[in-house]
C-alpha cells in the first residue's frame, strides 16, 4: 500500500513537472517563431533597400558613362574647350576616378575600370545586401530553434503518455517499467532542454 502511494506520488510529480516543461517548450517555440518572422521581414526589407541603392548606383554609372562618351568624342576631335567644359560636369565620384586615371598616365582602360570609381549607392547597397544575408541566416537559425522546442514538446508528450499509462490497473512490474521509462525520457528531455537558447 505504501509502495503504491510512493508510485502515485512520483507519477503526480512527473506529470506536474513535465506539464510545465511542455508548456515552456510551446512558449519558447512560439517566441522563436516570432523571432524568425521578424528576421525574415528585416532581411526582405534590407534586400529591397539594397536593390534601390543598387539601382541608384546603376543610374549614376549610366549618367557618368554618357558624359564620358561625350568627353571621348570631344577629345578625339581635338576640341579642348568642349572637353574642358564636359570635365567640369563630371560627377564628384567620376571626377575622382578621372583624376586617378589621368595621374596613372591613362594606362587603365578608363576611369570606370579603377577602384577609385564608386558611384553613389554602391557602398550602401553592399551594406544592406550583407545585412539581408545576415538576417536571413538568423531567421533560418531561429526557425530551427523553434523546431527543436517543438520536437521536445513531442518528447515530453511521450513522458505524459507513459506516466498516465503507469496509473492504470496493471501488473506492478509493468507500472514500474512504464514509470521508470517516463522518468528516463523526462530526464533526457530536461538535459536537452538545458542546451537550448532561451528567449523571453
Amino acid at each position: 500500500m505504501i509502495r503504491k502511494r510512493v508510485v502515485d506520488a512520483i507519477a503526480v510529480f512527473v506529470l506536474s513537472t513535465v506539464a510545465v516543461l511542455t508548456a515552456w517548450c510551446g512558449f519558447q517555440s512560439s517566441k522563436w517563431g516570432g523571432e524568425m518572422s521578424i528576421a525574415f521581414s528585416e532581411a526582405s526589407s534590407a534586400r529591397v533597400q539594397s536593390t534601390d541603392f543598387a539601382s541608384q548606383a546603376r543610374d549614376a554609372r549610366a549618367n557618368d558613362q554618357a558624359i564620358w562618351v561625350q568627353w571621348v568624342l570631344a577629345t578625339d576631335q581635338g576640341d579642348a574647350q568642349l572637353a574642358g567644359y564636359i570635365e567640369q560636369r563630371f560627377s564628384p565620384e567620376f571626377a575622382v576616378a578621372f583624376d586617378a586615371w589621368n595621374a596613372g598616365d591613362r594606362e587603365a582602360r578608363g576611369p570606370f575600370a579603377l577602384e577609385d570609381y564608386v558611384p553613389p549607392g554602391t557602398a550602401k547597397a553592399a551594406e544592406l545586401s550583407e545585412r539581408a544575408d545576415s538576417r536571413f541566416q538568423d531567421a533560418l537559425e531561429n526557425n530551427q530553434r523553434g523546431d527543436n522546442y517543438s520536437i521536445l514538446t513531442v518528447l515530453f508528450a511521450l513522458v505524459l503518455f507513459l506516466t498516465a499509462m503507469s496509473q492504470r490497473e496493471l501488473q506492478p512490474w509493468v507500472v514500474r517499467v512504464l514509470l521508470g521509462l517516463a522518468i528516463v525520457v523526462a530526464a533526457a528531455g530536461v538535459v536537452i532542454l538545458l542546451t537550448f537558447p532561451v528567449r523571453i
